[in-house]
């Protein structure tokens, strides 16, 4: 196999659940070939560019395999390469999403109807 659909090929390599979520992130310019935005039926080949955006987070890789069956995670993992800057950007963004999320912690439970009641009062109160 020489070339493959890009959305066949975003599908068997595990970014996108279903081939129609993969054709609707190419239709909508979130898949970029060697620079340019593309159509779903673009084919690609070993050693083409690709840059995937799936926010927050941006993909930058090298083909090295084509594969039209979804397989196992592993060796959907051979089918690409990622750059170094690109793997260094995507754990310093869920980095800083981690320390985010700690610093605004989540309640241990619901508000009971006493809790909503003082919430309906602080909230009208300074309004």
């Amino acid at each position: 196999m020489e070339k493959l659909r890009i959305d066949k090929w975003l599908w068997a390599a595990r970014f996108y659940k279903t081939r129609a979520l993969a054709t609707e992130a190419v239709s909508g310019g979130h898949i970029h070939v060697e620079g340019a935005r593309v159509k779903p039926s673009r084919e690609i080949k070993v050693g083409d560019q690709i840059i995937i955006n799936k926010a927050p987070y941006s993909f930058e890789l090298t083909i090295l395999g084509l594969n039209a069956r979804r397989g196992p995670a592993k060796l959907a993992q051979t089918l690409y390469e990622e750059s170094e800057t690109s793997r260094l950007k995507r754990e310093e963004i869920a980095a800083i999403r981690r320390m985010e999320r700690a610093s605004n912690p989540t309640p241990d439970r619901r508000p009971d109807k006493r809790d909503r009641r003082r919430i309906i009062r602080f909230v009208n109160k300074n309004q």
